[in-house]
């Protein structure tokens, strides 16, 4: 039994707005799946649906076999959750509300092994509201974690968080992953969902425009080579038919389907014609080429951390 299937979803809010736009995928028992989009693209829309927060307007979900909203009382005992936002009261210290939200659980997690996971053990007496933002989200998931949760739904779980925080949260996910987990989860980092992801999807405008695996995704897409544009374009006949070049700000970019091939080429032409090429750079294709390819299709005005969020 898959830990979610989401079969033909919509979600459409009373303004008339469709956020989500009948999409279909499921996360699998004991592996991680990432769900990346552009702006306003329906992550959280659709996390909230399957955390049981909100129903859809069409389209089933199951969670762990249940309907999240219908059967709540099955669902959430073996879900953690970590939103965007949390909601702990400010006055309470780490070590009281960890205990207070283990005492609403039948077999929780001992909250030292939960504090001590997300490394706020010598946080233990500080308020929550003198926390800084990266160890709020370290709590969030402390709290996820102690009902021992069988499908892990992180909605973009390390904002605010420093390159070391980070990583230990990566572990850590893993962890669980290996000892059965499920993991959904949303985010703007793409190194986070090249990292933690078995298998992801692409959200654009509410559709899911890639799904796969990482390899899967990236398949359909071309390396980069660039290089500043004091140098010039590469004359007619240096490039295969097809392989587009065009100017990007300071910069000549040249996208290859044969990275080794055509850089070999680009470097051939500059040594036969004396051409210094400034900045060079060759990049294979990877998640944030096949990432921007969706952000340009819908508006090329858009940056990668506009788009990603």
């Amino acid at each position: 039994m898959n830990a979610v299937d989401v079969r033909d979803l919509t979600r459409t809010y009373r303004s008339g707005a469709e956020a989500v736009r009948g999409i279909s995928f499921t996360v699998r028992t004991g592996a991680v799946f990432g769900l990346l989009g552009t702006n306003g693209a329906g992550k959280t829309s659709t996390m909230d649906v399957v955390a049981g927060l909100a129903s859809p307007t069409a389209g089933t979900v199951r969670v762990l076999g249940h309907d999240p909203v219908r059967e709540r009382r099955a669902v959430r005992p073996r879900t953690g959750v970590v939103l965007q936002s949390g909601g702990l009261p400010g006055e309470l210290t780490v070590a009281e509300a960890v205990r207070m939200w283990a005492g609403t659980m039948r077999r929780p997690r001992p909250a030292a092994e939960a504090i001590e996971a997300v490394d706020l053990t010598e946080r233990l007496d500080v308020p929550i509201k003198s926390l800084s933002g990266g160890e709020r989200r370290r709590l969030d998931l402390a709290v996820a974690l102690l009902g021992r949760p069988e499908l892990l739904l992180l909605d973009e779980p390390t904002t605010g968080l420093d390159a070391e925080s980070r990583r230990r949260i990566w572990t850590l996910i893993r962890t669980l992953v290996d000892d059965g987990t499920a993991v959904l989860l949303t985010t703007h980092h793409l190194e986070e969902a090249e990292e933690l992801s078995d298998s992801l999807a692409i959200l654009h405008r509410g559709r899911i425009v890639a799904e796969g695996t990482l390899d899967e995704v990236v398949a359909g897409h071309r390396a980069e080579i660039r290089w500043g544009t004091a140098a010039g374009r590469p004359p007619a006949g240096i490039l295969d038919a097809g392989e587009a070049v065009e100017i990007d700000g300071r910069h000549v970019v040249v996208r290859t389907a044969a990275l080794q091939r055509t850089l070999a080429r680009v470097l051939r032409w500059a040594e036969d014609a004396a051409v210094t090429l400034p900045e060079l750079r060759a990049t294979p294709a990877s998640l944030e080429s096949a990432f921007l390819a969706v952000a340009r299709a819908g508006d090329p005005a858009h940056t990668l951390e506009e788009v990603s969020r």
